[in-house]
């Protein structure tokens, strides 16, 4: 992929880019990331001879030959853009152990392409038709991952709904970081992880980007009905475990204080079988 930025930062970021893959689970790498890296990216609308197989074949060959082998990567997918504002995304996102380990990562992505391409020219011919189908725009984000996941437990064998939900913390004077995380294991434990619906939830908050109060939610589902479905049996375990409405009326007092009124919903797909 191709950047016309020099920062050393974003440079070590676009040279990540060149090196994707799917996702990986904990039967080969169990560590919990620290770090999530989600890269914006943006397909190449004037290519004219764009195949989505290709696309995903070569993909494939690059997670199984050098990602996969990296051992300072934990996890990485793709995902597709089906509810959002921009028809052109997709995003990548990859986990890592530390921060260290983004660093190390890049190097080692070099070496693993050039045992897995050892000539240079057929090695640069694979990456320049792979890069040829993004855009030379994206960003970054990266965020870190919060307790209280539900984790997916084995690779997916179809592609999967991704809702992402992304709220703003509001910083109340009189909070406290104690009551936050008291309320919030509450309602997810008691919520979230009993939803049927929920296959997968992974709460993120920011680690280094454009915005600081931001509190990503992602939500992984079988499919678009499962959306609405999971929405109403969020509303019936809320009411479920607390049953009292008073008590109800106050806990919903007490949580909104740490968030904006202000909140975006999107929908992704998940590519499975990269």
């Amino acid at each position: 992929m191709k950047t016309r930025r020099t920062n050393f930062w974003l440079v070590t970021l676009v040279l990540m880019l060149l090196i994707p893959s799917s996702a990986l689970y904990s039967q080969d790498k169990p560590e919990r990331p620290k770090y999530v890296v989600v890269t914006t990216m943006h397909w190449n609308m004037d290519m004219e001879d764009f195949d989505m197989d290709t696309w995903k074949s070569m993909e494939k060959e690059v997670m199984d030959k050098v990602t996969r082998k990296n051992e300072h990567i934990i996890s990485a997918g793709y995902y597709l853009h089906s509810f959002t504002a921009d028809n052109t995304e997709l995003l990548y996102v990859h986990t890592y152990p530390s921060w260290d380990a983004i660093d190390k990562a890049v190097l080692r992505n070099e070496e693993l392409s050039k045992l897995a391409w050892p000539d240079d020219a057929k090695r640069k011919d694979f990456f320049k038709k792979l890069g040829s189908h993004y855009a030379n725009m994206h960003s970054d984000e990266i965020y870190a991952p919060m307790d209280g996941a539900k984790i997916l437990t084995e690779i997916p064998t179809k592609d999967l709904v991704l809702y992402v939900r992304k709220s703003h913390f509001a910083f109340p004077e009189d909070g406290s970081k104690k009551e936050f995380d008291a309320f919030y294991k509450e309602y997810i434990e008691n919520v979230f992880h009993k939803n049927q619906y929920i296959k997968g939830y992974y709460p993120n908050v920011h680690a280094w980007g454009a915005d600081k109060t931001e509190f990503v939610e992602a939500f992984y589902l079988d499919s678009l009905d499962d959306l609405d479905d999971m929405l109403k049996n969020n509303g019936e375990l809320f009411k479920k475990h607390w049953a009292d409405e008073g008590k109800r009326k106050a806990f919903e007092e007490k949580a909104k204080r740490y968030f904006t009124a202000y909140h975006g919903d999107y929908i992704y797909t998940y590519v499975s079988g990269i």
